[in-house]
């Protein structure tokens, strides 16, 4: 998002008039990762209440995007932290959907147990994977990875299995010896290396040389139609946070680790949490050409039948 157009945004409490702000609460979706970090950091600081001043702040925490997107499209959720990947199919299938701004980008990486004899990507062959949900991002970013290395998932014909693993409970699968490896947002991939697993595929040799969206913040169309000045507001609070962590990473970590303790019930060493930043960048910054490139990654996954153009749906 370009300087003029986040300005443009923030100044409509001064030039809007028309739009009657009828919200009691700003219903917020994010998931206990450190991609989402601009939300941890958000609601541990109080900065989003902070904001909204008078009106409530229902956060909901989910474990994937495809969860999310199915709660958006129900109307239970008006602002959300979401991946590229969901974001992108709600805009095909016509949900009323706006991009606000950037969140984080990169800071997913492919583990391998380090008993599974898995050690580049072409290994993954005959093993079972580990994605959040089926359809999210790096689920996506999977199924590119297979198709670049001559391979495919069983469901299209080849020999991977691609699982289904709340990215929190990854852990245990790899102790109980359930997956081989796993595509996961962070901290969680830092947490299982720490554990003596491998890291098979960095947050740049994942796609792109690590330069794309992992994290967006997006609204419900109708609901910043309504409710201008909260869009606003909220935009400014995530700025905030997003300014915060880039300002003062140790109390980022600290932010982050009380939030992911309340959430999961684990609270992480500073050390992997340190590791996991050190390979997460966060942005407010949308780049429309990875976000155009990632619409094609869904198509060649076979989530969608084509990619849509992307620009109408990023709020100017």
């Amino acid at each position: 998002m370009t300087r003029n157009a986040l300005l443009t945004l923030l100044t409509l409490t001064l030039t809007t008039t028309a739009a009657a702000q009828d919200a009691q609460s700003v219903r917020l979706g994010f998931f206990p990762n450190l991609t989402h970090a601009p939300a941890l950091v958000g609601l541990e600081r109080g900065t989003f209440q902070k904001a909204l001043g008078k009106v409530k702040l229902d956060a909901k925490e989910f474990v994937s995007g495809t969860t999310l997107t199915e709660a958006f499209a129900a109307g239970q959720i008006d602002i959300a932290y979401v991946g590229p990947g969901p974001a992108i199919n709600a805009a095909g299938r016509g949900m009323p959907v706006q991009f606000l701004a950037g969140a984080s980008e990169a800071g997913a990486v492919l583990v391998a147990r380090k008993d599974s004899g898995v050690k580049s990507y072409k290994d993954l062959s005959g093993k079972i994977v580990a994605v959040p949900s089926l359809g999210n991002t790096q689920d996506i970013s999977l199924r590119h990875i297979l198709n670049e290395n001559g391979l495919k998932s069983k469901t299209d014909g080849g020999t991977v299995t691609i699982t289904p693993i709340a990215p929190a409970d990854v852990l245990a699968a790899f102790a109980a010896r359930r997956v081989d490896a796993t595509l996961v947002p962070e901290p969680w991939g830092a947490a299982l290396e720490a554990q003596g697993h491998k890291v098979i595929g960095t947050e740049k040799t994942v796609w792109r040389d690590g330069k794309y969206p992992t994290t967006i913040l997006i609204v419900n169309t109708k609901f910043a139609q309504a409710n201008p000045q909260l869009v606003a507001a909220f935009l400014k609070a995530h700025t905030e946070a997003v300014a915060f962590i880039n300002k003062s990473p140790v109390g980022a970590q600290t932010a982050v680790n009380s939030q992911l303790l309340k959430l999961t019930g684990a609270k992480l060493d500073p050390r992997v949490l340190q590791r996991a930043f050190a390979r997460t960048r966060f942005t407010t910054s949308l780049d429309l050409a990875a976000l155009t490139e990632y619409a094609k990654l869904n198509v060649e996954a076979g989530y969608a039948r084509s990619a849509p153009d992307l620009a109408p749906f990023i709020r100017k």
